[in-house]
């Protein structure tokens, strides 16, 4: 156990952020560089190392939580990252965007602020990352067996980097110009960094897992053609088919799905345009969806120079305590303040978009709702609450209905589709064809980043186990496994 009377003597602390009106200005991470390190022991000294530890089972990797809680508080950080990577390849990565279904499971929450896990667990990786702890592990031989992986999420990197340190050579097919799937042109500069994905692109390649970008499989490169070339395919690609709006109106200009703004604002960052060619500034910006995609979205209006941003969400407002009928150890829905809220703009619950209306150019110019209320099962609107609001640009940010390899890779495979439209496997991640195997949201559907790990790590034990008939690498899932949330 770390400090046996931390979590009665050491108030809960977080990562400091930076002041609204510095961060703005540009679009480094939110966080105060290091404001971690002068608090973590002591944080890491509230964990109880409970005799059942509910936050392996928060967590979809089972992370050795309470073990590398109690290293770091002793400021063992050789041993702390050697625990964390023991079941996560990317721990920069969740400790920065996984939501933490880990801290709603923490026995400390019941009564008590949790354990603050995501700091800890970034605190020990970047550590590492600064002291040189983050090496290759170049496989000691070669198996002769070689393996594609269709997608370079974070579902297809954990699968290749585990499948390439099994010893078998592993390409990696990405369809746009970098690696890193929604990771890359998904997730904001702000809430991470892409020098994150950079250098363990750099470890992996390394390592020896070899990346194509550029290459649309199903178009460039046909599924027939990868099962001819390869002795095993993971199908990785992510739910990328958003869910659109087909109100009256939808067809004006300045209407855009989230993942044609975002990805935008990240070429940006990377060079490729001075500015973006869908851009908030000087506009009145309208975000549909209250979710995390949604808030990406507000952010990115932010620092634009939005003349306003509104976010819109169907569902009430949530409340901020823990729900009764979602009790601990689920991940609750409770109200949440993201860095991107903190910056400003409104945010309106229970209210539907009707309609948009345009100027004669046929630009968007107001969006006009509804208030609703949800009976008997289904949304209703309130008579008499219709009114429009100001909106010149606006993004749909109302989650994803699916992957799109079914645009021909499905059919040039033929693996079978399951009920949801999603790629069927069955408990070992195996599709209906022999050799090819799915994982991460093209199986599983639209999901967290936690989760993507976990089914990659899981898949590329199937996979090690099929190409040579057993396997040493861990499995932390099954494909049945869900989330502790209701």
């Amino acid at each position: 156990m770390a400090d046996p009377k931390g979590f009665l003597t050491t108030p809960k602390q977080l990562a400091e952020r930076r002041p609204v009106d510095v961060r703005l200005r540009d679009w480094n991470e939110v966080y105060v560089e290091r404001s971690l390190l002068p608090i973590i022991t002591k944080q890491a000294g509230r964990c109880m190392d409970c005799g059942i530890p509910f936050c392996h089972n928060g967590c979809p990797l089972g992370n050795l939580i309470p073990e590398w809680n109690d290293l770091a508080y002793r400021d063992d950080w050789t041993g702390a990252i050697e625990r964390l990577h023991a079941t996560n390849n990317f721990p920069e990565f969740t400790g920065r965007l996984c939501p933490a279904p880990c801290e709603s499971a923490c026995v400390l929450g019941i009564n008590q602020d949790a354990v603050t896990i995501k700091n800890v667990e970034v605190t020990i990786i970047d550590k590492a990352w600064d002291r040189g702890g983050v090496t290759p592990q170049v496989p000691e031989r070669l198996s002769g067996k070689t393996v594609a992986v269709v997608g370079s999420g974070p579902a297809g990197l954990a699968a290749a980097q585990q499948l390439t340190r099994a010893g078998h050579t592993v390409v990696v097919y990405e369809r746009a110009d970098r690696i890193g799937g929604l990771l890359r042109y998904g997730i904001p500069e702000f809430k991470m960094e892409k020098r994150h994905i950079n250098r363990r692109i750099e470890q992996m390649r390394a390592e020896g897992t070899r990346f194509r970008t550029g290459v649309h499989v199903g178009e460039d490169i046909t599924g027939q053609q990868l099962r001819e070339r390869f002795d095993a395919v993971v199908v990785a690609a992510g739910a990328t088919t958003a869910r659109d709006l087909p109100v009256p109106g939808r067809e004006l200009a300045g209407i855009h799905q989230a993942m044609e703004y975002l990805p935008l604002a990240n070429k940006v960052q990377e060079g490729d345009y001075v500015d973006s060619p869908i851009s908030a500034k000087g506009k009145h910006v309208v975000v549909i969806g209250g979710g995390d995609t949604g808030a990406d979205c507000v952010g990115t209006a932010h620092r634009q120079g939005a003349a306003s941003v509104t976010q819109l969400e169907i569902m009430p407002r949530p409340g901020e305590e823990r729900p009764g009928h979602q009790p601990w150890p689920t991940m609750p829905m409770t109200y949440k303040v993201t860095s991107a809220h903190e910056e400003g703009g409104e945010r309106i619950y229970s209210v539907s978009t009707t309609h948009f209306s345009g100027d004669e150019e046929g630009n968007v110019q107001q969006l006009h709702l509804v208030e609703v209320e949800f009976k008997d099962g289904k949304f209703e609107q309130v008579p008499g609450s219709e009114r429009a609001i100001p909106a010149q640009l606006v993004t749909l940010a109302m989650g994803f209905t699916g992957t799109d390899v079914k645009n021909g890779l499905v059919e040039q495979l033929g693996v079978e589709l399951d009920a949801r439209g999603n790629v069927a496997r069955d408990g070992k991640f195996a599709t209906n064809v022999e050799g090819v195997y799915v994982c991460g949201d093209a199986g599983r559907g639209q999901s967290l980043i936690v989760w993507a790990i976990a089914e990659g790590r899981s898949a590329a034990a199937a996979v090690d186990k099929y190409l040579g008939g057993k396997t040493p690498l861990p499995a932390p899932i099954r494909p049945t496994d869900r989330p502790l949330v209701v």
